[in-house]
């Protein structure tokens, strides 16, 4: 099963089992079918957002620091620089105004 299918078929689920919850095809209390089932997919999408929000913070965070790949980009700038130069192109990024 590819990650896509396997991706919606949980969807699928989450979604039917939401359904069978608001349609109160499970008999629950009525404190939990008035108060609590119709804010669950409110209560989902937070949730989803704040792992995300995490996720994105904890990347960040552990983010490494490459020095070589940093020396190896200025020399690609440097020959992007004087390939341009070479075609007539000049370059005003370094001059102040």
């Amino acid at each position: 099963m590819t990650r896509a299918r396997q991706t919606i078929s949980i969807g699928l689920l989450v979604s039917s089992l939401y359904l069978a919850l608001y349609l109160q095809l499970v008999p629950f209390g009525p404190k939990i079918q008035d108060q609590i089932v119709p804010v669950l997919p409110f209560w989902a999408l937070v949730s989803f957002g704040a792992y995300l929000l995490f996720k994105l913070g904890w990347g960040v965070y552990t983010f490494n620091d490459v020095p070589e790949a940093h020396a190896e980009l200025m020399k690609e700038i440097e020959i992007a620089k004087k390939e341009l130069k070479s075609k007539g192109i000049e370059s005003n990024l370094n001059q102040s105004k």
